[in-house]
């Protein structure tokens, strides 16, 4: 159930939001005082050259992305995606010489859309695993780590959560993987199992915890503590960051684009408009020199 009226600033960007990440330092909330950075990105022929001839021929890079993921992906006050992810999306595109386009759907349909080609590639904060890895390639672009947080003055530690009830985000990482884990290893011991509590979005996760549904919450570390900046004093950090994984954009395994947006992102870093990005987001710390490809199984 939401209460809008406890996270006036949460409501004010409509949501919040997504999954995996690095100790990154309390997010800045509006990113770009000056509009998307990648406004001023330009194109780089070597990077476009690499694209397919049809996705070259029709202009446009479709992106699949759940807008619910503050402040990596979220929506502005008139209902448009924004976040440093998009940001990185929208530089993609200008490197390639293409006009991006972005299909909102829920998380869980991203993947499913990439490998049925509806959009070119998914852009929604997806932790690179070996087993999304069976359904799409993924370009690498930032390191990500799991950041719990629970009510400010209860104090929660995510090694000892057994019997607790935590809240996620439904087909994130912290929900199909890290979550359940956790509460095996309860039962294993024979201590109680952790109650996991899913929410189709972020920020209905974390207003269980204000009010007291859940002790605590999972989710990548830029998304909770920006939902702890949000929040105003309701929420604290629960225990340090662990498993940091990589971040990837999602790509259709026979699509020809890896290559493609690789090199885009990697052109991005090189000319700094990529670091750019990630400062003015205030996530910088989770940011790569080198963009690679399935990191997850070459690591």
């Amino acid at each position: 159930m939401r209460a809008p009226y406890l996270l006036p600033a949460l409501a004010a960007v409509t949501a919040l939001l997504l999954t995996g990440c690095v100790d990154n330092s309390t997010p800045a909330t509006n990113g770009s005082t000056d509009g998307s950075s990648a406004a001023t990105i330009e194109m780089d022929d070597a990077a476009a050259a690499l694209l397919p001839a049809e996705v070259a021929d029709s202009g446009t890079l479709m992106i699949g992305t759940d807008p619910t993921y503050a402040p990596n992906e979220f929506k502005d006050e008139a209902g448009e995606p924004i976040g440093w992810g998009i940001e990185l999306a929208e530089g993609i595109a200008a490197k390639l010489g293409l006009t991006p386009e972005f299909q909102v759907s829920k998380f869980d349909n991203i993947i499913p859309s990439v490998t049925g080609e509806k959009v070119n590639i998914g852009m929604s904060s997806f932790t690179d695993t070996v087993e999304r890895q069976k359904q799409v390639d993924f370009v690498n672009y930032y390191t990500a780590g799991i950041q719990w947080a629970s009510a400010a003055g209860n104090d929660v530690d995510p090694d000892d959560a057994c019997g607790l009830k935590v809240a996620v985000q439904a087909t994130t990482y912290e929900d199909t993987d890290e979550v359940p884990a956790k509460s095996e290893a309860c039962v294993a011991a024979g201590k109680p199992a952790i109650e996991k509590l899913q929410y189709d979005t972020q920020d209905a996760a974390t207003n269980a915890v204000v009010l007291g549904q859940a002790d605590a919450l999972s989710a990548d570390s830029p998304v909770t503590l920006y939902a702890i900046a949000q929040t105003e004093g309701k929420l604290q950090p629960a225990g340090d960051t662990f498993d940091v994984a990589p971040y990837g954009v999602a790509v259709g395994k026979d699509s020809g684009l890896v290559e493609a947006i690789q090199a885009a992102l990697q052109s991005m870093v090189d000319d700094g408009s990529y670091g750019k990005i990630l400062d003015d987001w205030g996530v910088a710390d989770g940011g790569i020199d080198e963009i690679t490809i399935n990191a997850a199984a070459n690591g």
